[in-house]
């Protein structure tokens, strides 16, 4: 695909952005470089590459899934500025 000064400026014009004539001619050959290098890469064999997401292997640490200490309600509600009823207790906000 090759990408004259026309294309340049209706690219721009679609983008809102405002482009000289000179800036569109200077424009048009740096595009067409860029999507010389794009098509290069489309010549790349990947079929037996897999996708990665970085460049090192990652694994997620995971800690043990265990039970700790529960049923402290009171404990934990003492903290509250109120409770009412067991649950805490917030503003009204909406009327």
């Amino acid at each position: 695909m090759s990408v004259d000064t026309a294309t340049v400026k209706k690219v721009a014009s679609l983008a809102r952005i405002a482009i000289s004539d000179a800036d569109a001619e200077r424009l048009a050959p740096e595009l067409n470089n860029i999507l010389g290098w794009i098509e290069q890469l489309s010549e790349v064999d990947t079929a037996n590459v897999e996708p990665t997401t970085a460049v090192i292997p990652n694994t997620l640490r995971l800690r043990e899934d265990v039970v700790t200490e529960g049923k402290q309600r009171d404990a934990v509600l003492q903290n509250a500025p109120q409770g009412e009823h067991g649950f805490f207790t917030v503003p009204k906000v909406v009327e």
